[in-house]
């Protein structure tokens, strides 16, 4: 089963910089890593004009795109839920999730700013780590393992030892 690690924050806090830098390190390290973003908006839209897009503003219920070295889903489904899709990459060393601020995988709070940090107590549960560039952040009583949000290899070790531990 693939240990999912989810990174939660309010838009331009720094989730996809963060996630896009730790599967290269993942990677350089043996890792097979997927992604699952929440869309919760429904703003996602394929590239306009490209045959698959065409397809999908057809009507098409699902396009999938087969190519030498990737397959590209595209599935209309009322109320799609993220353990349906974890299942299907299983066989995966790590799936990181962005987003999902209410699902039970463990997740590491990413922020940039003091109102961003808000997300901690947004999240259900409480995450398990914080991902920020603020200096000297305090939350209260509780404390957090705390990384700079580009210390990727301190966060890619974090994440290793956690799943090595629990």
């Amino acid at each position: 089963m693939a240990h999912c690690m989810g990174f939660a924050g309010y838009s331009n806090s720094g989730k996809t910089t963060l996630v896009a830098k730790l599967i290269v390190e993942m990677k350089q390290r043996g890792h097979r890593i997927a992604v699952m973003k929440h869309d919760a908006h429904g703003h996602y839209k394929e590239a306009a004009g490209t045959d698959s897009a065409t397809f999908v503003e057809s009507g098409a219920e699902a396009v999938i795109t087969l190519s030498p070295d990737q397959i590209h889903v595209f599935e209309k489904k009322r109320n799609p839920s993220l353990q349906e899709q974890l299942s299907a990459y299983a066989h995966l060393d790590y799936v990181f999730i962005e987003g999902f601020k209410k699902e039970k995988h463990p997740k590491i709070a990413v922020f940039r700013t003091i109102e961003q940090s808000e997300i901690i107590q947004a999240l259900e549960p409480e995450p398990i780590a914080i991902a920020t560039d603020m200096d000297d952040f305090k939350f209260g009583s509780r404390a957090f393992p705390t990384f700079d949000l580009n210390n990727i290899q301190g966060i890619a070790d974090f994440i290793e030892q956690y799943f090595e531990r629990n």
